[in-house]
């Protein structure tokens, strides 16, 4: 059943959404239920041995998820581009132009987050990689789709476009071992916040969604990782962040995704520059 009908018919580019399990590919299937014609982007074709550990789908994987979502009766393109490199994200939104003639919709979800470790052993390279692709690139992908929304014409009720970015609940706190990765979260909710400021009077709103700790491929690996820094087992490094919990679980892909379609949705269309914390309570300011 479609919950935002005045999704049907928008043209979608979902960032990171090339790999099964991933929070890419939940939002693309929420805005595909709601009638959404849906753009997978990943990085595809250079993904490479960073995939496993990056959450990066490569070309085998995105053209799967892609079938899938194309199996439920949505119109589906895909597209490779590295989010680091401004003429391959501007190519992007162009292939979403030529496919479906128009943009209505970008949900920045591309990101890295495995580079953790002590501050003092932190590279340039590690930072760069990290920085690069969950601010940079989003700001690259900002600045184009809203350069095409603003060709368009406002639609009564709905407005322009729809800009919507996975932020994280390390926008809004510090955290130890994950320097590189909450000064990217952080910059991208300012980065949301400015971009409202100046898009809002042209009817484009601009929204983050901020989850905690989601159930995903990567999510599990980061489990394993994050225990063996801190010298637990899985199960006490997740029993301990259930504990913080007031909900008492960690978070779903399904959690996100449906805060993400409604923020798309005809019922946001007053709410923009916001962050919001989609964290079983974990995260409330």
């Amino acid at each position: 059943m479609t919950m935002y009908p005045d999704i049907t018919g928008k043209v979608a580019v979902i960032t990171g959404a090339g790999r099964r399990k991933g929070l890419g590919e939940a939002i693309a299937r929420k805005l595909a239920s709601d009638g959404a014609r849906i753009v997978l982007h990943d990085l595809g074709r250079t993904a490479g041995d960073m995939a496993p550990a990056h959450g990066i789908g490569g070309d085998d994987e995105m053209h799967a998820v892609a079938e899938d979502i194309r199996a439920m009766g949505a119109e589906v393109t895909t597209f490779a581009a590295d989010m680091r490199v401004e003429d391959e994200v501007a190519a992007l939104v162009a292939h979403a132009v030529a496919t479906f003639g128009r943009l209505d919709i970008l949900v920045n979800n591309a990101g890295v987050g495995y580079l953790f470790g002590p501050l003092i052993e932190a590279t340039q390279d590690r930072w760069d990689t990290v920085l690069n692709v969950n601010l940079r690139g989003a700001f690259f992908a900002i600045k184009h789709a809203a350069t095409q929304m603003l060709s368009q014409e406002i639609e009564p009720g709905w407005g322009r476009g729809r800009i919507v970015s996975i932020a994280s609940r390390a926008a809004k706190s510090g955290s130890a071992l994950t320097s590189s990765y909450v000064a990217s979260k952080h910059g991208l909710v300012g980065l949301t916040r400015s971009a409202a400021m100046e898009l809002g009077p042209e009817q484009i709103t601009v929204n983050a969604v901020c989850p905690n700790h989601v159930t995903t491929g990567l999510g599990e690996w980061q489990n394993d990782y994050m225990a063996k820094m801190r010298g637990q087992s899985v199960e006490e490094y997740l029993a301990a962040m259930r504990g913080r919990i007031p909900l008492g679980r960690v978070g779903e892909v399904n959690d996100t995704a449906n805060a993400c379609a409604f923020l798309c949705s005809g019922q946001a269309r007053y709410i923009t520059g916001e962050a919001m914390n989609v964290s079983g309570g974990e995260e409330m300011h």
